[in-house]
């Protein structure tokens, strides 16, 4: 798929944004920053803009680096069944 351009906006401003990726996916990407972002300044009475978006960007990779913590940690474990199951499997023979 070839990258073509989708507009989206954050904080009010359009960008365009040049992505392989589906156009709704690129619109989904930016509403979770919107998101992110409002929730930041619904906790904040008045914080400057690239304040508010360094926040949300650092609660981003935050919630980024725990998904990526606990998958991390599921597939040692999976791994760890299988070694087991590997074990037991060979002492049967």
């Amino acid at each position: 798929m070839a990258a073509k351009s989708v507009e989206v906006s954050i904080m009010g401003q359009k960008f365009m944004v040049r992505s392989d990726s589906d156009d709704n996916y690129v619109v989904e990407v930016a509403n979770l920053v919107n998101k992110k972002i409002n929730e930041i300044i619904s906790k904040t009475k008045s914080a400057p803009s690239l304040n508010v978006v360094l926040l949300a960007a650092m609660n981003i990779a935050d919630e980024f680096l725990k998904y990526k913590g606990k998958k991390d940690q599921s597939f040692q474990q999976v791994e760890r069944k299988i070694a087991q199951m590997i074990e037991f499997i060979d002492l049967q023979m």
